[in-house]
């Protein structure tokens, strides 16, 4: 018997060609005709750059976009058809969120030009938030509309029942962690410094000024490398100076995906300590499956998905904790033997996590609502 062809059209917002992996092995599916729709340039606040052209086995489409690509709410897309007519799709995956004009935006598309296709939003929201009036309408429509709503964790799940989306859901995140790129490498530690590192944005909700004080806490011979950057660098710098570690703290810039293996062999843990508020805490914590991918050990908060992601494989403290932390980070410091072991589990927990593993969750997923 033939094989089946499943026409795929995915709308997403890839900032760097490691995140692409998973699109690269769906489009290499015989049984399956795979379309990318995705911005032109890449913006955020860090500046603006070009997207690859070409994903290797599918047609691009690049769109520019109205509003800033880094925002998930508030942009738009600048085409009305998403190149539906010509693919004439059985599935529309966008990684857009509900309550994004984005998502509106594909619906009222699929509503025009592919109204048979299958719809699939995606959602990272694990906070019911308050929503303005507009913001309610446009998720009431984007949750009617999708036939399917795929989410970055558990609690996302929850999220959605609450707010009335009663169709298919499964936890399966958009982006994993691309085992070419994220592997271990030989390790460059100084046996005489214990390195923590911590990678992302600096701002109140990652809990950066708990870090700086748990490692302050611990005395000479323990560094901190602080990787991006954000509104509260100088606040936090200003920290590491009251508290006498400004010697001890290195700030490190934004780098790309592609060279975070080299830095993370050069340090002994990596700490994710985000802090909930009302209306955020942590949805994924990409951070923590790169590093148990390289071979390194994780501590993390006990803020939303980070139990999740990191299961048995690392340490969890209560968010805020100072002493918490610090305890955790003596505990790593003082045993060889922990950290071989998390370093172990992490290397089998970041395995659940790579694009592989998504791309076929992905694809199973499909053949279920089809």
């Amino acid at each position: 018997m033939p094989v089946r062809m499943i026409r795929v059209v995915h709308i997403a917002r890839y900032r760097a060609p490691s995140m692409e992996r998973k699109l690269e092995l769906m489009a290499a599916r015989p049984d399956l005709a795979f379309w990318l729709v995705r911005p032109a340039v890449w913006e955020d606040e860090y500046g603006r750059k070009e997207v690859r052209p070409v994903v290797p086995g599918c047609p691009v489409l690049r769109t520019p976009m109205l509003g800033r690509t880094s925002d998930p709410h508030w942009a738009l897309y600048r085409t009305l058809t998403f190149g539906l007519r010509m693919a004439r799709p059985h599935i529309i995956h966008a990684e857009e969120e509900p309550d994004s004009l984005a998502a509106l935006q594909i619906a009222l598309a699929r509503r025009l030009f592919a109204p048979r296709a299958k719809l699939i939003l995606h959602t990272w929201q694990n906070v019911n938030r308050p929503k303005r009036w507009y913001v309610r309408l446009v998720t009431q429509i984007s949750l009617r509309e999708a036939d399917a709503i795929l989410c970055a964790n558990q609690e996302a799940v929850q999220v959605l029942w609450e707010m009335g989306y009663q169709g298919p859901t499964e936890v399966i995140p958009p982006i994993g962690v691309d085992p070419r790129v994220f592997r271990p490498m030989e390790r460059r530690l100084n046996p005489a410094v214990f390195r923590v590192a911590y990678a992302g944005r600096f701002v109140p909700e990652k809990g950066l000024d708990t870090l700086i004080q748990a490692v302050a806490r611990l005395g000479s011979g323990v560094e901190l490398w602080l990787i991006g950057d954000g509104p509260q660098r100088a606040a936090l710098q200003s920290l590491a100076q009251s508290l006498g570690i400004a010697e001890r703290v290195r700030w490190i810039p934004p780098v790309p995906p592609e060279q975070m293996p080299e830095i993370l062999a050069q340090v002994n843990v990596v700490v994710l300590p985000s802090r909930t508020t009302p209306v955020w805490k942590e949805q994924f914590g990409r951070i923590l499956v790169e590093a148990m991918a390289c071979g390194v050990s994780v501590v993390g908060s006990n803020s939303g998905a980070i139990p999740e992601i990191i299961g048995d494989a690392g340490l969890i403290f209560p968010e805020g904790d100072v002493e918490a932390l610090a305890g955790c980070l003596s505990h790593l410091r003082q045993s060889p033997d922990l950290q071989a072991e998390l370093v172990r589990l992490g290397l089998v927990r970041a395995s659940l996590y790579t694009q592989e593993a998504v791309a076929e969750q992905t694809l199973a997923f499909y053949e279920r609502i089809l």
